[in-house]
Order: C-alpha cells, then structure tokens, then sequence
C-alpha cells in the first residue's frame, strides 16, 4: 500500500443503512479533475462483498414490498425535501469529481428530481385493470407486484441523475436497490443513500456497492438479482443486456450515441448557433445526449460556422467552482483520447475551426482541459464522424438537401436522439415521422422527455424493450398479474365444478 493510499480517504460501500468499509483491499483512484489530483480512493468491492450486499437487500425486500403504498409514498415526499434542501451540497461533490460546473450539476440533480416527482405518484402508477361480469358472476382484474432485488449501474457523466432515472421508481413500486456507480466518482451515490435514510427509507432497501467489472459480474450473475439497469457505452450496454438476459433477468440497457442537429435553410441562426454551443459544450460535451454534428443543409453552413466561432470564443473555460461556463474532462486518459480525435480530422481532410487544444483555463494547469473544439467539412468517412467521442467535440457536415441530411441520420448505427431546427411546421412534421430515432427535438437541442414520458433511443442505443422512467419505467420495476374472480351467490343452485363459459 502506497503512502497515499494510507493517507486518502477511501469511499466504502453503504449496505445495511451504514458506511462500510472494504476489506477487499483493492482500490481505485478518484480524481478532482479541475486540479488534476487525486483527492480520494475508492474501494473495489471483493466477492464476499458483492454477496453481502445482495443478501441485505434480498432480506429486506418482503417486509418493504409489504408496506403500503401510501407509506412508500410519504418516504418519496420526504426524500424530495431532503433532495432540494441539501441539492447544493449534493452539486459541490459532484462537481469535485467529475469536473462540471456548479449550474450542469445542479440541472442534473433537477432533472433527477422530477423522477422523484413523478414517483410520489406511486399510488396512481401502480394501479391495474378491472373487467365486471366478463362472464355471469365471473370479474377479471390485473395487479402490479414489485420484482425483488433490482440492480443499477450508472455511468460516471450523471453520477445523480442516471441514478435517480431508476432509484425513485424501483423503490417505490416495492423493489430494493443494488446501485453500482462509476469509479471515477462515487460520493453522490453513497449521499444519495444517507438521505433516503433520512427521509425513512428502511435499511437494506437501498445498497451502494463501489466496484469494476467484478461488481459488475456479480449483479450481472447472481440468480437474487431479478433485473439490472444500465447506462453507458454500446459495447458495454450489449455486454451487459447479453449477460443479464442469460441469467434470466429482465435488463434495460441504454448505450451510447452520436445525435445530428438538422439545420434546414429557413432556420434562425442565431438560435441554432446558440443551441449547438449549449449541446455541444455543456458538461463539456460529456452526455449521451450532447449534440455532436450538425448537418448544414446548404446555403446555411458557411455563416453558422461563423456564429458559432464567435460563441466559442467567449465561452470562460475552467474550474467549475469559480463560476466557469465549461468545466474540464473528467479524467487525464479521457481528455487525451477525445483530444486524438482533432488529430484525425486534420489527417481526413477536415477543417478544425476552433482547437480545444490551444485552451487557456481559468483553473490548476494539471486539471484535465480540452476546450471547445468545432471541426467543419467532416467527411462522413471519418472516425471523428463514426465514432461516439463523449467530449466538446463539434463536428459540421455539409449537405445539399433534407432528404440527403435525413439519410445521414437514418444510416448511423444509433439513434438516440436528434434535432431539427426551422421555421416550417410541415419539414418539422415530416422529420418527426421519418427520422429512425427515439428522442426528437423540434428547434430544442437535447430533447430529454419529461419524467412522465420514458427516456431511450433506437437501434445501438438501446438493448431492451424498456426504456427509462415514465411509464416504462414503471412496466421494468413491475410484474402484472390478471386475476379471474368469481364469487358464488348464495343463490347459486349448487356445486357445478365444469368447466366456466361465455354466457
């Protein structure tokens, strides 16, 4: 053990309603990306540990499914108080680990929000069907049970918000939580439990299991462990969706993306300008959801790229603590792989625009910068085109016409989400139908739905026939049951054991 493994706090796991400490004796390094340093360890859960966490949460599940709905309810009431009282506390730690600003952090705790929101809702959401008199003295009805042990494993660019995509919803509907977050940055899980403790969540309900691919594997396998929800890259999610599905779980896997903004001719381009440097750059372009290209529908591209230049260029890129409007990449190996992908453009032939390369920050010279970074006439040959880079990288194809735009989008691998921006309701519509996406924005960049609609593309983007939160949610958490009832009169006539019919 180094020095400074000896001398850096460790984050443990939470299992039972507590802290606990790791005794696997492996550890992961947990950065503060602005500064460049490591601040912090975090444990790598052994197996007895992975088992451990499993067993508390499948021995608190019969008496938490037990409890009423309305109990249940009031802890997710509690739970959104403790959340918006303490949020600002919750947007500091995320931003000491991930490296967004303070406004990305607390947007993202307010998104996650809203599923808290909509879960206090529980009552109405789990409701079932009924059928009277479907035959003489025959009614049939359908109830929703919760799963069991349900588990989470969330990516290290939303470390709140993913998590709280599924936690509010899988708890409220009677299931307990394995979540297993990202080793890059790991508090906001373990806060998020203390505070659903809190708000009185019953111990074992809610459990952090810190880990790698071990953790991983042990959700992935273990025959207590009924579903698993995940967000991260494709490769990842069909590893996670192929492996969950043989071991006979229901799996939600939601992989990655490279969303085309669709610039039509008669679209203002201020606003467009202004919307790509909010998709583009936001998060520093870290989000499933960033928009990384836009196709110019011609004569558009030469004055957009002009405007965007310029918002480039007084955007203050630094530590996120001091009121900066991008923070840095969120670790070293990371920033230097999405900063290989400006030296791939000038090898195919592109133009770079405006180089992250050259950023000058305000914050620590170590911290992991790349600043915004704008790519003009991309061949769609390209890896900078092809590839999800999951960083403020923007790239500008160039196209004669919607119908050749709309190809570009319908041929790419994902379809997670996309735009398109206008003044013409009919092009609008026509997209809308046409596009093989699963998230749309009509002049909106990041068109993230509402909790109360269900977040997941198409094609690569997801593995799964359940998307997140929003009625789908509530469908993944549960199983339904159709129940055939009939209650004899005490007129009945006597026994009659044949067979029911339609009468």
């Amino acid at each position: 053990m180094t020095t400074t493994e000896q001398t850096t706090t460790t984050v443990g796991h939470w299992i039972d309603g507590k802290r606990v400490e790791s005794t696997s004796g492996d550890t992961a390094p947990v950065f503060d990306p602005a500064l460049g340093v490591e601040t912090k360890r975090v444990a790598l859960a052994s197996e007895d540990e992975i088992r451990a966490a499993i067993a508390s949460a499948k021995a608190a599940f019969p008496a938490w499914s037990d409890l009423s709905l309305s109990k249940r309810q009031q802890i997710m009431f509690a739970f959104r108080e403790v959340l918006n009282r303490d949020k600002a506390e919750l947007a500091e730690i995320i931003t000491s680990e991930h490296g967004k600003v303070i406004d990305d952090a607390l947007g993202e705790i307010a998104r996650g929000q809203e599923v808290v929101e909509l879960a206090t809702n529980i009552p109405s959401l789990m409701k079932g069907e009924f059928s009277d008199q479907v035959s003489t003295g025959i009614d049939v009805y359908s109830i929703r049970q919760p799963l069991g042990v349900v588990g989470i494993i969330s990516p290290f660019n939303f470390p709140a918000m993913v998590p709280l995509w599924f936690l509010p919803i899988a708890i409220a509907a009677g299931n307990t939580v394995v979540l297993k977050p990202s080793e890059k940055d790991p508090s906001a899980a373990v806060w998020l439990a203390e505070k659903f403790q809190e708000a009185g969540l019953p111990d074992g309900v809610f459990t952090v299991l810190n880990g790698d691919k071990r953790a991983v594997d042990g959700l992935l396998t273990s025959p207590d462990v009924e579903s698993i929800s995940f967000v991260g890259s494709t490769p990842i999610a069909q590893y996670v969706y192929e492996t969950g599905t043989k071991h006979g779980k229901r799996v939600q896997a939601l992989g990655g993306a490279k969303n085309h903004m669709l610039v039509l001719p008669d679209a203002d381009l201020d606003l467009v300008a202004d919307n790509a440097i909010n998709a583009g750059f936001g998060s520093a372009g870290e989000r499933c959801m960033a928009i990384s290209v836009i196709v110019a529908v011609e004569p558009v591209a030469d004055a957009l790229v002009e405007k965007i230049t310029e918002r480039a260029a007084t955007l203050r890129i630094g530590d996120g603590r001091r009121g900066c409007d991008m923070g840095p990449l969120v670790t070293e190996q990371h920033r230097d792989k999405v900063a290989s992908y400006i030296e791939v453009a000038e090898q195919d032939g592109a133009t770079v625009v405006v180089d992250g390369r050259t950023v000058r920050p305000d914050g620590d010279a170590n911290g992991f910068w790349l600043g915004p970074t704008l790519i003009d006439r991309v061949p769609t040959t390209s890896r900078v085109y092809t590839e999800e880079i999951f960083g403020p990288v923007l790239s500008v194809v160039r196209v004669a016409s919607y119908e050749e735009g709309l190809a570009l989008i319908n041929d790419g691998a994902f379809g997670n989400g996309t735009a398109v921006f206008t003044n013409d309701g009919g092009a609008a519509r026509r997209f809308q139908r046409d596009v093989q996406v699963g998230m749309i924005g009509i002049n909106v960049p990041i068109p993230v739905p509402v909790a109360y609609y269900s977040f997941g593309g198409w094609k690569q983007s997801l593995f799964g026939d359940h998307k997140a939160y929003g009625a789908d949610g509530v469908s993944f958490f549960t199983r339904q049951k159709a129940i055939t009832s009939r209650w004899l009169d005490p007129s009945h006539g006597g026994i009659n054991l044949g067979f029911p019919s339609n009468g």
